[in-house]
């Protein structure tokens, strides 16, 4: 039984004029997954959004750290199981659907 705790995601794009920064943060909670949304361009205040999931809507998910090892799996495996889909969570924060 694998359960993904937190994970932390950051993303660095050398932009003309102003570089980006974009760092995603990930943290289960009784209720839910929280996520955490950092935008920064150039010198400017960071942009910062907050939003939670609930636990019944993330029955399944799978996040990036989850997806690696699931790949793994199925390689060794040599076998991909029919209509493979789970929830998840996109670059954006919002739930949509990873099917393998």
């Amino acid at each position: 039984q694998l359960e993904t705790l937190e994970q932390e995601e950051q993303e660095y794009l050398e932009l003309r004029p102003y570089p980006t920064k974009k760092r995603t943060h990930i943290v289960s909670q009784e209720h839910g997954m929280i996520v955490t949304k950092t935008l920064q361009e150039g010198e400017a205040e960071p942009q910062c959004q907050s939003f939670c999931h609930s636990q019944a809507k993330l029955r399944g998910l799978l996040l990036e750290g989850a997806s690696l090892l699931l790949l793994r799996v199925l390689a060794c495996r040599q076998t991909l199981p029919p209509d493979l889909v789970f929830p998840a969570i996109d670059t954006e924060g919002d739930l949509c659907t990873s099917s393998y």
